[in-house]
């Protein structure tokens, strides 16, 4: 970490003395850059490498990483209007450090994958009890970028696996003429006793001993272990937008984007559709209903009216050719421009730009005890557009398909957030709005 990190700051500031105007670099802006590169790369424990990762599985926290620094690199102008340099200057500099950094990344790990190619820095490994999982965890041993060096395992079961090393009981001797680094033990296989002894065997011979659980099908890919004094804890769903960090960052997000969307969109729009949707039906120009957010609180979301007034609002979606529909109505739910208002919510703080989309409350009340795991989207802000949304799942629910499929896009997105993911659905959801979505009627 020592050496990664100097490197890391010497790149940065090397660029931005080379490529910034001298009269506008001064201390002020270099002990800026280099506090909030310390504080995003601590945050995000950009430094802490397990030896199973990759380049390519360290790309999501590389991206965290990058667009966190550049939302601070950019605040520092904003907030500091002496420093009169051009955007094209401030984007072309952040962009060509993001390339620098991302360059010894990718150098980093390819050469640590050469030295251990080579044997450097290897550890041998042995398995004590077998099953699925210890099969699922060959697949990280198996490659040599890695460094593992697998030589077999242990089963009281008879195996005809050219890996099968014999009975448990020939292990001890085995692993101390053999060197063996770390041992991967199948917690199901042992009784505690017997687990127990394995333990002081590695610990009295400076062996690591990871301990594989019996994970009785419930493991997922959200799953955390959190220790409680010294006792661990499965958490089956982390949420990553529960941490400070991850909600202050999001509402940052939302705040500059809902306010520029109210400022140069709705601010003269509001007044343009209020004639035409009044010269075709009575009624206001507002639509507002009732829908679960964050918790399941209830709150208003907001709408351009696009259908005359009807009883049945609150508990129909709207269908193909729905006669409810007006024609201005028409052109606003084509192109999404009806639910524009809904940028009040995400400023007012009920909603979010990205999240998965808010439902009546009477379809809300009907899915969860048919949707299984549907509350689960309710971990986090509902949002205009979400990612079920720009992968086709939006709009009438036809076949039971369609609201299931959603319901996993969204749990998918609570699960795996990230500012990165945001900017991507809302690319998405520019770019079908444009290209037009069959399913916005």
């Amino acid at each position: 970490m020592p050496l990664s990190l100097l490197l890391h700051l010497t790149i940065i500031n090397c660029t931005l003395y080379f490529f910034t105007p001298e009269t506008y670099l001064h201390t002020k802006s270099i002990l800026y850059y280099n506090i909030c590169w310390l504080i995003v790369t601590l945050e995000f424990e950009f430094y802490t490498i397990l030896r199973k990762e990759k380049f390519q599985t360290n790309i999501r926290k590389i991206l965290h990483v990058y667009i966190s620094f550049g939302l601070l690199y950019f605040v520092f102008f904003v907030f500091n209007p002496e420093f009169k340099i051009s955007i094209e200057h401030q984007v072309s500099v952040y962009f060509l450090l993001c390339l620098e950094l991302a360059i010894y990344r990718w150098l980093f790990f390819w050469l640590r994958g050469k030295y251990r190619f080579e044997g450097g820095n290897s550890v041998q490994v042995v398995g004590i009890g077998r099953d699925k999982n210890l099969k699922k965890i060959r697949r990280v041993f198996d490659d040599p970028n890695l460094g593992y060096r697998y030589k077999g395992f242990f089963d009281d079961g008879k195996s005809k696996s050219p890996t099968y090393l014999g009975k448990v009981a020939d292990c001890f001797l085995y692993i101390l003429e053999n060197d063996i680094d770390e041992i991967y033990c199948i917690a199901s296989k042992f009784s505690n006793k017997e687990l127990q002894n394995l333990i002081n065997f590695a610990d009295n011979n400076l062996i690591k001993i990871k301990i594989i659980p019996d994970n009785k099908n419930i493991f997922t890919r959200a799953m955390t272990i959190e220790m409680y004094d010294d006792v661990p804890v499965l958490n089956i769903r982390k949420v990553p937008l529960e941490t400070t960090y991850a909600k202050v960052i999001k509402r940052i997000f939302d705040i500059i984007f809902s306010t520029l969307v109210i400022l140069l969109i709705l601010s003269w729009l509001t007044p343009i559709l209020f004639v035409l949707v009044k010269l075709e039906s009575p009624g206001p120009l507002f639509f507002r209903q009732k829908r679960h957010g964050l918790k399941r609180k209830v709150f208003w979301c907001y709408k351009f009216r696009s259908m005359t007034n009807s009883l049945d609002s609150n508990k129909h979606m709207t269908t193909k050719n729905d006669l409810r529909v007006t024609k201005i109505g028409r052109i606003l739910r084509k192109t999404s421009i009806d639910e524009l208002p809904q940028f009040f919510n995400v400023f007012m703080g009920s909603m979010s730009v990205v999240g998965p989309r808010p439902h009546m409350e009477y379809h809300t009340m009907g899915y969860e005890t048919s949707i299984d795991k549907y509350l689960v989207r309710h971990f986090v802000k509902p949002g205009i557009t979400g990612l079920a949304q720009v992968r086709g799942y939006r709009g009438e629910i036809t076949v039971p398909s369609d609201i299931v499929n959603r319901i996993r896009l969204d749990i998918f997105y609570v699960e795996k957030w990230s500012l990165f993911l945001d900017v991507k659905i809302i690319f998405y959801t520019v770019y079908n709005t444009i290209v037009g979505d069959d399913n916005a009627y």
